[in-house]
């Protein structure tokens, strides 16, 4: 548990960095929304293992991994930058580059594995961890696999970073309990790659631990008397 911990830490501070990230609310849905918004077709990216087949042209036929730089190289067509693109735009820019030598070239481009494909749950859940990415998936899904709420989270406020175009980090708020009730679905979003749930101590909590963080210390400092710590406490 501390050591997934530990890597969910080192990763986020890879990711996101020592610098701030836009924390402007990113509301989404309105109540009575009875769905949440459909999942957006798979970009690939940075590690994904590719398979490239021309139908009449096997001799063509490639298995890749998009490199670091966020291309793959093919036979005849050669460095081709592909992060960002779904498995569709990518075949439609294949068929272009290999219709410069070939005519009428058919070919498919399959994602065989999304190694980069993942995402983070962190705060108060009962197992923060990093996961893949398989399929379609929503934050409250994403919650249950790390293990459900804490006691002391805070529903209301769960948060989503995500990057946007310009790869800048942004805040996006859900309010979880909306969604749990059916009130508004819109609030359990899909996830995208590196995504990171957090989900935030509710203030309730926050109160029960300044109580025994430092009433009890204060007053165990004051000569040992517990009875106004066990006062506010019980």
């Amino acid at each position: 548990m501390k050591k997934r911990a530990l890597i969910l830490i080192v990763v986020l501070l890879g990711l996101y960095g020592c610098g701030s990230y836009s924390k402007t609310a990113v509301k989404v849905g309105t109540p009575g929304t009875v769905a949440p918004p459909s999942p957006q077709a798979y970009q690939i990216t940075i590690g994904d293992k590719l398979s490239v087949k021309l139908f009449y042209n096997p001799d063509l036929n490639q298995d890749v991994t998009v490199q670091p730089d966020g291309s793959i190289s093919l036979l005849l067509v050669h460095e081709v930058k592909v992060v960002g693109l779904t498995s569709e735009e990518l075949r439609k820019l294949l068929t272009q580059d290999y219709g410069k030598y070939l005519q009428q070239p058919e070919l498919s481009v399959v994602v065989v594995q999304a190694v980069g494909n993942r995402f983070f749950v962190g705060g108060e859940v009962a197992k923060p961890a990093m996961e893949l990415l398989t399929g379609p998936t929503t934050v409250l899904q994403a919650i249950d696999m790390a293990g459900g709420f804490l006691p002391t989270a805070r529903l209301d406020e769960v948060i989503v970073l995500r990057r946007g175009p310009d790869n800048k980090p942004f805040q996006i708020t859900l309010n979880a309990e909306k969604a749990m009730k059916g009130v508004d679905l819109s609030q359990d979003i899909y996830l995208k790659p590196y995504d990171m749930v957090v989900v935030p101590r509710s203030n309730i909590a926050n109160v029960d631990l300044w109580v025994d963080q430092y009433l009890g210390r204060t007053i165990g400092s004051l000569g040992g008397d517990f009875s106004f710590y066990y006062y506010f406490t019980h």
